[in-house]
């Protein structure tokens, strides 16, 4: 059963320009394995951005937004054997996930030159 639907776009460039400003913001809101993924690619920005758009669609499918107490880099999107988009949970979020039974999060990414877009089904 379909718990939630969440989809995000994001301009590609907004998230660089974070990046520019050296403010931390890498780390508050990707996990290090998120990082060591992105650094590898020629257009990180690109990357990063579509795992952003991945954990702002997240919290829009769990219902609740970004609030109580969960956090960006508790959200990890990483990719299996064939390059297929997979979410890991840390934290409070894992909790909160767990606490609602939920038991299933689909996640699909896309992109192109200045955008990138993230949708995610949770299951129950």
């Amino acid at each position: 059963m379909i718990y939630g639907i969440g989809i995000d776009n994001i301009e590609v460039n907004r998230v660089k320009k974070q990046f520019d400003k050296d403010n931390g913001f890498k780390e508050k809101i990707f996990t290090s394995k998120e990082i060591e993924y992105c650094e590898t690619k020629a257009n990180r920005a690109l990357n990063y951005a579509a795992r952003f758009a991945a954990k702002e669609a997240f919290f829009k499918a769990l219902g609740t937004g970004w609030r109580n107490g969960m956090a960006f880099n508790e959200i990890e999107v990483v990719n299996d054997d064939l390059g297929k988009p997979l979410i890991c949970l840390y934290g409070k979020t894992k909790k909160i996930v767990e606490e609602n039974n939920l038991t299933n999060i689909q996640v699909s990414l896309s992109h192109i030159k200045d955008f990138a877009t993230a949708v995610i089904i949770i299951e129950k």
